[in-house]
């Protein structure tokens, strides 16, 4: 086999100056493509995620549209991080990405590499800039995109140019895509240009030019490309430095997905290509760079199928390797909410949540006395609850601040919250304001009360009491993690109208056992302030439930 010769000073700058034009058309056409999208792709992302299948729908028609799977990964990154996408709602969006990311090398292999219309757009170059610089909103924007695309394929050709007919810098006799070692030093030489790059289309459009200059051949292309697709996760890891931890989740689960995918294609590599010999051997020789299309297409479309049924599992793989700092129940609240309302609404709400399952757990661990509670272990040591009631304690004062930094613009419309009549986004924050006020009093029952909590959990005259109420904190977790709050609601108000419905009978029935000598007087004294302990927690879990409820039904 014929050594190719190294590549030439002058073929090295050509090349280099053809990468720099197809970068700067793409950054031009990708910045205005995303002006132009803006608010209706960010619309499209927020609606299409009721499933996840909607999701990597819109995930894969938005980056078409951009032309960029990291303008759509790190919006997707920055939605989760603002609260207005949760994580597993992300995730549809982040898998469809990746296959609306191979559009831009079907562009570059028809167009640019097969009909050639770098000639043709020469003079588009000249059109956008006019439209650019005398044009005004939309029209400029286009102008850019246009002017963008037509740099795009100029680079193309000038590349293309400077390949053909020279030896690569990295010399494909000494990467070998035959073996399992050559393929996966051509992988991680894919995956280290894009992260130098910041752009795996460019790396897909250089290898494109390559291919069809018959620098490389097939098989190295297609490992070169498997390493492009792990090396654009990088960007959305530095978007989620400093966030949230769903935005942080969010990018590790982009990372875990493209890892898959790769494996998946590194591993079909070799049957793809064995296959393409015996069915369509003159593609490899004709039209080597739709095999390498159709490769880099099929393995994210497959991955994607494969991993959609399993968002759920995937997601909870993701949130075990992501863990929240140690003890912290709402590391995703930002310091200080964003300027948006409805932002701020959504973060304190999801923050809301998990502090809520936390009491719902501290309750059934001293009500239980050592009783199970769905699957989990039994309750924790005196010390241990005590460390939880602490933290959970500056997690409410944290959101507490937090809502008091809210600041709501006047609206036009009106709405109704606790029979009074205010705005909308008022109405959403005062509805956090007495869901947090609530779960605060449970915290003061939790922590203040437990001489109260303690007889109410070993009172055998207490008993009937105490099982609703352990039976309505056992079914609540399960109804608010599955986002079911009108069921939530429906169970907390029954367990709290029984439990109020006992109050006198029992009562009565402790004073006639006091009488009867039955009962000293500090014992029935206990039971009592135990009775009542019973009836405030039902009412505080009732009425925070239905104020969390009722924001879900209200935005």
């Amino acid at each position: 086999m014929t050594q190719p010769l190294p590549l030439a000073g002058s073929a090295l700058l050509s090349a280099a100056g053809g990468l720099g034009l197809f970068l700067l058309g793409m950054g031009l056409m990708t910045e205005a493509l995303r002006s132009l999208a803006g608010n209706r792709l960010r619309r499209a992302l927020l609606r299409f995620t009721r499933s996840a299948w909607s999701g990597a729908a819109a995930g894969a028609i938005g980056t078409a549209l951009v032309q960029s799977s990291s303008a759509t990964t790190v919006a997707t990154v920055g939605f989760v991080s603002a609260g207005l996408l949760s994580f597993q709602a992300s995730l549809g969006i982040i898998f469809g990405a990746n296959v609306g990311s191979t559009g831009l090398g079907w562009l570059v292999a028809l167009l640019g590499i097969k009909f050639e219309l770098a000639g043709a757009m020469l003079p588009l170059v000249l059109v956008g800039a006019g439209l650019r610089l005398l044009g005004r909103g939309r029209q400029a924007l286009l102008g850019q995109a246009l002017a963008g695309m037509a740099l795009l394929f100029v680079g193309i050709a000038a590349l293309q140019q400077a390949l053909a007919g020279q030896g690569l810098l990295l010399d494909p006799g000494r990467f070998d895509a035959a073996t399992p070692l050559g393929r996966l030093q051509l992988v991680l030489l894919g995956l280290f240009s894009t992260v130098i790059t910041q752009s795996s289309g460019a790396g897909v459009a250089t290898t494109l030019a390559a291919l069809a200059a018959g620098v490389i051949g097939l098989p190295q292309a297609c490992a070169l490309v498997i390493g492009m697709d792990v090396g654009t996760t990088v960007t959305a890891l530095m978007a989620s430095i400093g966030a949230s931890l769903s935005a942080r989740r969010t990018a590790a689960a982009h990372v875990i997905f493209n890892l898959f995918t790769a494996v998946g294609a590194f591993l079909l590599l070799p049957a793809y290509l064995a296959l393409l010999r015996l069915g369509w051997p003159a593609l490899i020789e004709r039209g080597p760079e739709f095999g390498l299309t159709a490769f880099h297409s099929g393995f994210n479309l497959l991955g994607v199928l494969l991993v959609l049924p399993f968002t759920a599992p995937f997601a909870a793989l993701i949130r075990r390797l992501v863990r929240p700092g140690e003890g912290r129940l709402i590391d995703d609240l930002a310091d200080t909410p964003p300027a948006d309302p409805a932002a701020a609404i959504s973060q304190a709400r999801h923050s809301l949540e998990p502090c809520l399952l936390e009491l719902l757990q501290l309750l059934r661990d001293g009500l239980g006395n050592g009783r199970l509670g769905n699957g989990r272990p039994g309750p924790s040591r005196p010390g241990q609850s005590a460390q939880r009631l602490v933290v959970l304690q500056a997690d409410l004062d944290r959101l507490e601040l937090y809502l008091d930094q809210i600041h709501l613009a006047p609206a036009p419309s009106l709405a109704q919250v606790e029979g009074r009549v205010v705005e909308p986004g008022k109405a959403l924050l005062h509805l956090l304001l007495h869901g947090l006020d609530h779960l605060q009093r449970l915290h003061e029952r939790c922590e203040e009360d437990q001489d109260r909590l303690r007889t109410a959990a070993t009172s055998a005259g207490l008993g009937s009491e105490r099982s609703l109420l352990l039976e309505t904190l056992d079914q609540l977790p399960k109804l608010v993690q599955q986002g079911r709050w009108p069921q939530a609601s429906d169970l907390a108000s029954a367990s709290a109208q029984a439990s109020h419905r006992r109050v006198a009978p029992y009562r009565q029935e402790v004073l006639a056992a006091v009488a009867r000598g039955e009962l000293d007087l500090d014992a029935g004294t206990a039971r009592l302030e135990a009775i009542r302990w019973l009836r405030r927690v039902s009412q505080h879990l009732e009425r925070a439930c239905y104020h969390l409820g009722a924001i879900g039904a209200s935005s």
